[in-house]
């Protein structure tokens, strides 16, 4: 099965007045994630990072709206300004390697003890019984 990529903005700075615009963004924080199912299974890798931009008075700004209409031009931005095949590839690797693993951890057992055993319990008390005296008069 194919991977699907997806974007995801958690943040984005941004001046609150710059060059005679208002909320001009200069940062962008990502995550682009790809996962793919395989033997019933999902296997994802996330890319993480930032995007800082400038903006320069004159030039085309697009004000920052509260939309998704607005985390598609700022998701636009970031495909200009990244390399995404690269991107694909690093996560299209990391899937692969989890799919199909070339690696594994391996310990000495002598060195990685077993817990320890915890203590057996006390044994209960015993109880002792009281002789009845019959005492007649």
């Amino acid at each position: 099965m194919a991977i699907t990529y997806k974007w995801d903005i958690p943040a984005m700075n941004a001046h609150i007045q710059a060059d005679g615009q208002e909320n001009v963004i200069y940062t962008v924080h990502y995550r682009y994630t790809g996962s793919e199912e395989s033997g019933g299974k999902i296997y994802s890798s996330t890319n993480i990072g930032t995007q800082s931009y400038t903006y320069v008075a004159g030039e085309p700004f697009t004000p920052y709206e509260d939309t998704e209409a607005f985390e598609n031009v700022v998701i636009g931005w970031l495909e200009g300004s990244l390399d995404i095949p690269a991107m694909q590839a690093s996560i299209a690797a990391n899937i692969e390697s989890q799919i199909t693993p070339v690696n594994e951890d391996l310990y000495f057992t002598w060195q990685t003890p077993q817990p320890p055993t915890p203590p057996p319990a006390p044994p209960e008390p015993e109880t002792e019984n009281e002789e009845e005296v019959n005492e007649e008069e």
